[in-house]
């Protein structure tokens, strides 16, 4: 389990979870299933655990079992911090939600930061920075250098090496405390501020603090809309920062023919193309340049993102 999740407050739960856990790694779903069950007899308010439980069942290909313990889980958390819904989305116990629950974006990138550069780039082959920036850097009709940018979801600070030089005033904003510190690390961004891209401008955190707004030339977003499913939200404060003639300059997972957006069994949303045009429309975006790629690899398999460089009109 995460470090968040390491005890449930009984010695004897923790030991027989821990059980569970070898048997599943071990190839053995069920076994694990039924040690959890006998866990949380013990301890039946422990979300974690009966989210634990769900990941077993639903592996040991018990889905309506898996569907019953992910209930029990946003019944004892009603914040969801483990993405219970999410879950029973993609398992069709739930309809499709516009946006993850923040908490569960924080914990999940809070957990993940230590390790986070070495999983993604080394391990999943993740690409996106240099791509997205080598996109902007070939896409015609922008300037060569910025005076402001704005790296929304920066994380460990991956995008900032690529476009530092280019820019004048570099700020970086996250969910996760966790990944800001090790940005905070590379010396790299002039500002990092925590900031909540589902919520409304003013309660984002991207104008905290007297930053003003329609400040920034460049706004960038790599490997984060996937985090979000309706993009409104993250569009009204690209909006709000955007001075006219800015660029935005993006990344999503690609949903092919889909139309929309939609959730994947990885817990990522993946968007249309169709889709982000018409988001980016209304809030007058055009794109200048668009490139389809391999963005990282995922259980073995390659995942298709586009890249975009939009501007905002005059």
């Amino acid at each position: 389990m995460l470090p968040t999740e390491l005890s449930s407050g009984d010695v004897i739960a923790d030991r027989r979870a821990d059980y569970a856990k070898m048997l599943a790694e071990s190839g053995e779903p069920a076994s694990a299933a039924e040690l959890m069950e006998q866990a949380l007899e013990l301890t039946p308010g422990w979300a974690a655990g009966w989210f634990t439980l769900a990941t077993y069942r639903e592996k040991a290909g018990n889905t309506e079992g898996a569907i019953e313990a992910l209930t029990k889980v946003l019944a004892l958390d009603a914040g969801d911090v483990f993405g219970a819904r999410l879950k029973l989305s993609v398992l069709g116990a739930a309809d499709l939600p516009d946006q993850p629950p923040s908490r569960y974006v924080e914990r999940l990138f809070d957990d993940y930061a230590d390790r986070f550069e070495t999983s993604l780039v080394e391990k999943l082959d993740y690409s996106v920075p240099q791509k997205l920036a080598a996109l902007v850097a070939d896409t015609a009709g922008i300037p060569g250098h910025f005076r402001l940018a704005v790296d929304l979801g920066c994380g460990t600070g991956l995008f900032g090496p690529e476009i530092r030089a280019r820019v004048d005033r570099l700020e970086g904003f996250d969910l996760s405390k966790g990944m800001l510190a090790k940005a905070a690390e590379k010396g790299i961004y002039d500002h990092l501020g925590q900031a909540d891209l589902s919520l409304p401008p003013p309660q984002s955190g991207v104008f905290d603090g007297g930053l003003a707004p329609a400040r920034a030339d460049l706004i960038t977003a790599a490997d984060v809309l996937m985090y979000l499913g309706n993009l409104q939200s993250v569009m009204t404060i690209v909006g709000e920062l955007a001075v006219s003639g800015a660029v935005f300059a993006f990344s999503v997972e690609d949903a092919g023919e889909e139309e929309g957006y939609l959730l994947r069994d990885s817990l990522r949303f993946a968007h249309s193309e169709a889709y982000v045009r018409t988001i980016l429309a209304a809030r007058g975006f055009v794109v200048l340049s668009l490139a389809r790629s391999i963005i990282r690899m995922d259980a073995g398999k390659p995942v298709q993102g586009i890249l975009f460089v939009t501007q905002k009109s005059a």
